[in-house]
């Protein structure tokens, strides 16, 4: 399904385009064409697009963090433009300030959203302030952000988000420049009556923040304190040198949870991804970790693994699935982990741990999602979970190393 735009595209003396009032065909112009065009254009010649077609029917996503890089973009446009915020109720101080300052930088008001005031009494009441730590982010944010922002976005043609390709490789590595919202509706209502625009897709977060100090804009002050991906309060907290910045967020979950649920629509259910390579009728599936120096083992192997006080090495294991596109995107660095390793005193291992061995994983083996990654010691019985998201050879032997 596509939405098209009703004004018609042209180009000006300078080679730009720009847009009149006429109505145009639907075959003219689509999502997916016009993406294509801007995939190579700046930020600012993209949101001078989005804002000249929509008007005041888009508006800014503002979060608090380096999303303020919009704002600068669209007031150098020097069109009108809106922009909202999430405000749940569990922001930094920091933030709050931020806000502010912002507003009184640009001369603007921010249009803050709140959650529902009887659904966080009940959830408070039933779970307490804190029941994300033991069951997850992703009810408390429904809650505070995922509906507040449905019903704002319900109000619009369109909305501008600061997603890049850089903040988390796992859920937005291929996000466009435009899409239609594969999640929420816009006032039309109905799927594809929303368009999202994305003008820091293929922006580093390197270029964001030099475009930031060159301009001289407000920024959050917690950035100057460690925090790079900047969330609620309870659920953030600064990075260390070398860690990515989803790290700081949800840090208790495994990597493909870090989203709230704002941009639910860049994740893949993995569940239903198959690598499969299929020859007429008969599908052959694909193992992965292929490697002669990773060792295959049984649940009957990792069963005896995990349950010994003592081992004779220790050893870093994968527990995956073949169809897992996390997996698999680790595949050639895991190959390489266990070539450098060869003829040290660590193993390295590998045990498919879905199907009938799921339930055996999440109950032994700290399985909450794949892959995870776990480093038995030599001297001790507790298998150490490697907690981040960066899967690549150095991040991996020196977990390994640090713990050997």
């Amino acid at each position: 399904m596509s939405i098209f735009f009703a004004k018609k595209l042209q180009f000006t003396k300078t080679g730009a385009f720009s847009f009149n009032s006429q109505p145009m065909k639907k075959d003219k112009v689509s999502i997916q064409k016009l993406s294509e065009e801007l995939s190579v254009a700046s930020p600012l010649e993209i949101l001078n697009h989005a804002l000249s077609m929509f008007g005041k029917d888009i508006a800014i996503a503002f979060s608090g963090a380096e999303d303020v890089a919009l704002i600068e973009y669209a007031q150098l446009t020097g069109r009108p433009f809106r922009v909202f915020s999430l405000d749940t109720g569990r922001l930094n101080p920091e933030t709050y300030r931020f806000f502010a300052e912002v507003e009184k930088h640009y001369d603007i008001q921010i249009e803050y959203t709140f959650p529902d005031a009887s659904e966080v009494e009940a959830l408070v009441r039933q779970k307490g302030l804190f029941s994300f730590y033991e069951d997850g982010h992703q009810e408390c944010c429904s809650i505070r952000k995922v509906r507040p922002l449905k019903k704002m976005l319900k109000g619009l043609k369109a909305w501008i988000t600061g997603q890049r390709h850089d903040q988390s490789p796992g859920t937005r590595a291929n996000v466009p420049v435009i899409q239609l919202d594969p999640s929420f509706e816009g006032i039309e209502g109905g799927i594809g009556s929303l368009v999202k625009w994305n003008p820091l897709a293929n922006v580093s977060g390197a270029d964001i923040w030099n475009f930031l100090r060159t301009m001289d804009v407000p920024v959050n002050t917690l950035h100057s304190q460690g925090y790079v991906s900047i969330g609620c309060e309870p659920c953030t907290r600064p990075v260390l040198p070398g860690q990515h910045e989803r790290e700081g967020r949800w840090w208790w979950e495994d990597a493909t949870a870090k989203e709230c649920g704002l941009h639910k629509g860049n994740l893949t259910n993995i569940d239903s991804v198959s690598t499969s390579n299929v020859v007429g009728d008969q599908a052959e599936e694909v193992d992965l970790f292929t490697n002669k120096n990773i060792n295959a083992f049984s649940q009957a192997d990792i069963e005896k693994l995990n349950a010994l006080d003592k081992r004779d090495k220790s050893g870093i294991v994968v527990l995956y699935a073949p169809w897992c596109p996390f997996c698999q995107a680790m595949g050639s660095a895991y190959n390489e982990v266990a070539d450098q390793l060869e003829g040290s005193d660590v193993f390295v291992g590998k045990f498919r741990a879905d199907g009938d061995n799921k339930v055996y994983s999440q109950s032994e083996l700290q399985l909450k999602s794949f892959p995870t990654i776990l480093f038995f010691p030599k001297s001790t019985k507790k298998a150490i979970k490697y907690p981040s998201e960066r899967r690549d050879v150095g991040s991996l032997l020196a977990f390994v190393r640090a713990l050997k």
